[in-house]
């Protein structure tokens, strides 16, 4: 269990705490008839779970369905093709605004749904129910979309195109003896992909044979040796985010199933590997899994922060240094001081049994020239990663 202690010195923020893996919220016992298995017997059980209740989609009411589900805030598209790993792009789209293609000639002009797993590695028809299943359906820039085609997920070292926010077109370079043209997208979202192509081979598993003669990367009832190899890599790269969790949670609504792994990220090694992650050398940098996730309601009143300011120190609250003005905060992007504008913060690639400590400084202002609001003493709190 992870040990907590909450030491808030003002009422100025209410602070929860949730950790990694317990804070998705799927129903009480969904995943019971998986309990206890392994290999194929839990990819079975898993297929059986999703795909009881599902109800299939209006694919051209997707755009309604992208709003709650890849929203950035403020009717913002999230597009995994054109931003990075914070939501930051070179441009954006807005939903019910005409930005759906439509027509396009370069990046920026619109934005369209991708089958991130092809469409035509089944076939192209419309009349099945993965054509607008919501787990592998994201909205993206028409044009990247485009220049994906229908390549597989691979890795990519001499790309022949990349995008503006660096996904790459080229030959594969993944080991395993695939050297055809793949799309590799950024790392912030290699996870995403990953988890919702080992969706796809368990939701559409007794289908995949019949697919395998379309698609590059299926050899019977599953992925190609390297494609598995590759995604698990993905999967470890990326671990499981706080959009990935509540993307789970609003498709959920919608079509009344769930991905197993975002649910259970373990999952992936137990049906696909040897059942345990392996023991890295160096839990700081290669152990992404072990994060701290705060969320807080804001109880400041009326006048609520434009954003938040979270600084922590492995050594204790005395080392973590108040800002005075806003001239620092470039700074404060290195070494896990993070500047936000939401109320949910994730820390990731933390030791196990050490304990972390936290402030959470409110202000307003653009971000570059701010006003920080130190009303009496900053929330602080402490919790020691599991």
């Amino acid at each position: 269990m992870t040990n907590f202690y909450l030491a808030l010195r003002n009422i100025l923020l209410f602070l929860t705490i949730s950790v990694y893996l317990t804070i998705s919220a799927q129903p009480a016992g969904y995943y019971n008839a998986a309990t206890g298995l392994t290999g194929e017997n839990l990819r079975e059980a898993l297929r059986v779970i999703i795909t009881n209740g599902h109800t299939s989609n209006d694919y051209d009411n997707l755009e309604d369905d992208f709003y709650y589900t890849d929203n950035l805030g403020s009717s913002k598209v999230w597009d995994m093709y054109a931003m990075d790993q914070n939501g930051i792009a070179a441009y954006y789209y807005y939903y019910n605004t005409g930005d759906e293609c439509g027509s396009y000639s370069a990046e920026g002009d619109c934005y369209n749904k991708e089958h991130s797993f092809p469409k035509s590695w089944w076939g192209g028809s419309t009349g099945v129910i993965q054509y607008a299943d919501l787990f592998h359906l994201v909205p993206t820039d028409g044009y990247v979309n485009n220049r994906r085609s229908n390549y597989a997920f691979g890795e990519v070292t001499s790309p022949t195109w990349t995008s503006t926010n660096g996904s790459k077109v080229g030959p594969n370079t993944f080991p395993g003896g695939y050297t055809d043209v793949v799309f590799e997208p950024v790392d912030a979202y290699k996870g995403d992909f990953a988890r919702n192509y080992f969706y796809m081979a368990t939701r559409y598993k007794n289908s995949f044979s019949s697919w395998s003669s379309s698609c590059p990367i299926i050899s019977g009832d599953n992925y190609t040796e390297w494609t598995i190899d590759l995604l698990m890599d993905w999967n470890d790269l990326d671990p499981v985010s706080q959009k990935e969790i509540d993307r789970n949670n609003a498709v959920y609504t919608i079509q009344n199933n769930r991905n197993p792994y975002i649910d259970h990220p373990e999952y992936v090694n137990l049906v696909w590997g040897n059942g345990l992650n392996p023991e890295p050398s160096n839990y700081v940098t290669d152990f992404s899994a072990h994060c701290i996730v705060l969320n807080w309601v804001d109880a400041t009143g009326t006048t609520l922060p434009d954003g938040y300011l979270i600084r922590m120190s492995a050594t204790g609250f005395a080392d973590i240094v108040s800002p005075s003005d806003g001239t620092a905060v470039s700074n404060d992007f290195n070494n896990k001081n993070q500047l936000y504008g939401v109320q949910t913060v994730t820390f990731g690639n933390l030791t196990p049994e050490t304990t972390y400590y936290f402030k959470i400084f409110p202000y307003t202002g653009s971000g570059t020239s701010i006003d920080y609001k130190l009303d009496g003493d900053i929330p602080q709190i402490s919790l020691t990663a599991n």
